[in-house]
């Protein structure tokens, strides 16, 4: 995100924390995607939808005490990650009730023609090393973004972005990957969804 847009965005959130429901609007909107991403790539896809509006309705509700401390946009995905969290470990207290544990919450089986897609790949990485990929490498954000998102230092971002980034390059065979240039900050993609060809649903505020 360039520092015009970034601005923006924090303008349109000082705005939407005063209860206006337009300034909401467009905070919404120019965020969805980019949540919706990481929650399809942490969680799925079917879940995304859902997700991402839980996640709006705890940004809203928070965003009169946000402090901007770290940046509106590092907050928001901070609250999408604590939301996919929940959800997992809710997914898993009733596997376990049903005395259906699984090793992985979230592992999406193959497809008719046994070919296994990127979401497919991220979920059978560790989630930890799941989630500093996506953060950095799908959303876009600097290492030391996703590090304040992990509550992690950076150096353990970096060590989870190798490793990921190595047993996916193993898992396919290539090197498609290329690692991100050192001290380089990659910017996200607008409107781009990463992984998937699925469009976000519209958020329901409501």
């Amino acid at each position: 995100m360039i520092p015009a847009q970034r601005d923006d965005l924090e303008a349109v959130a000082a705005a939407a924390a005063t209860g206006d429901p337009i300034a909401q609007g467009a905070f919404v909107r120019a965020t969805q995607a980019e949540v919706w991403r990481l929650a399809a790539a942490l969680v799925d896809r079917d879940t995304a939808d859902d997700l991402t509006q839980e996640t709006f309705l705890r940004a809203l509700k928070a965003l009169p005490s946000f402090e901007g401390r770290a940046g509106v946009r590092t907050w928001l995905l901070s609250i999408a990650r604590r939301t996919c969290a929940d959800h997992l470990r809710a997914t898993v207290r009733r596997r376990r009730l049903g005395d259906r544990l699984l090793s992985a919450p979230a592992d999406p089986g193959p497809d008719d023609t046994g070919l296994v897609d990127a979401l497919d790949l991220l979920h059978r990485l560790d989630p930890p090393r799941r989630a500093a990929f996506v953060l950095t490498q799908v959303t876009g954000l600097s290492y030391a973004e996703a590090a304040a998102v992990e509550g992690v230092p950076v150096g353990t971002i970096r060590s989870r972005v190798a490793r990921a980034r190595a047993e996916l390059v193993d898992a396919l065979g290539t090197s498609p990957l290329e690692p991100a240039s050192r001290g380089t900050v990659r910017q996200p993609c607008e409107n781009t969804q990463a992984g998937t060809d699925h469009e976000p649903a519209a958020t329901k505020l409501s």
